[in-house]
């Protein structure tokens, strides 16, 4: 039976964790190698580490703080913002990290999944997905730059496309949840997990230990990933894995 994991997130700005709400009125969270250090201590399944202004502001990853990152965990880290070529790939892998994310490059060229995928293994490729419903096309439109750019492509079909090309994962976020703490989208999550054979991370939205539960199993999500409810406090990793237990859902 496939183990469902938690995830905690890193979003990254200017060297320091930051959290908002959907994309905007940003704040600060704290410094990432600490709190890396502490979500390994708690038993978090992976991490994953986003830094969220690199695609707009035009520029690469912060290497250095990816490698101080990595230095502090003994769990599967993935890496995004800023990430365009296989030449980036690389060096974000030689970094330290175990996985890359694309967003904005995979949308404006899906090459880049394919390439990254026949090089290290699909395994090694999420394909992040900021989604926001759209009522004129009656479905989820697919967002860029850190949800700032909207796109022509529906959510669906690029999850199935990405995937296609050799996408391992996809990390799916719901624009319209992000940071409200009302509960994960499972109407996004379910469609997406339904259209495509491999893990699906929901994102967006978490605010208590039950909305883990709604997305893993009403959601069908393989993974969820959360941010500002772990970051101030508000639970831990340890309590909400210890309520899926209780729950009957099969933990990593």
């Amino acid at each position: 039976m496939v183990t469902k994991r938690i995830i905690p997130c890193l979003d990254v700005k200017d060297g320091r964790v930051v959290k908002g709400v959907q994309f905007v009125q940003l704040r600060d969270a704290g410094d990432p190698v600490e709190l890396a250090h502490f979500y390994d201590d708690q038993g978090a399944d992976e991490l994953v580490f986003l830094d969220i202004s690199a695609s707009h502001e035009g520029r690469k990853t912060m290497e250095d703080v990816v490698k101080d990152v990595a230095s502090q965990l003994a769990i599967p880290f993935t890496v995004g913002g800023g990430i365009n070529s296989l030449d980036d790939m690389k060096r974000i892998l030689r970094a330290g990290a175990d996985k890359v994310s694309v967003n904005t490059a995979a949308v404006k060229n899906p090459e880049v999944i394919k390439e990254g995928a026949q090089y290290f293994g699909s395994q090694c490729i999420v394909v992040a997905i900021d989604a926001k419903f759209d009522e004129k096309l009656g479905s989820w439109r697919v967002y860029t730059h850190g949800g700032r750019e909207a796109t022509d492509r529906e959510v669906i079909s690029w999850a199935q496309e990405a995937v296609q090309l050799g996408a391992g994962e996809i990390l799916l976020t719901s624009m319209d949840r992000d940071g409200e703490k009302a509960g994960f989208d499972v109407a996004l999550t379910k469609a997406v997990s339904e259209a495509v054979s491999v893990p699906v991370i929901a994102s967006g939205g978490a605010g208590g230990a039950e909305h883990f539960l709604e997305i893993l199993t009403e959601g069908k999500a393989d993974a969820a990933l959360a941010a500002s409810i772990f970051h101030y406090k508000e639970t831990s990793v340890q309590e909400v894995k210890n309520f899926l237990k209780q729950s009957g859902v099969n933990m990593r």
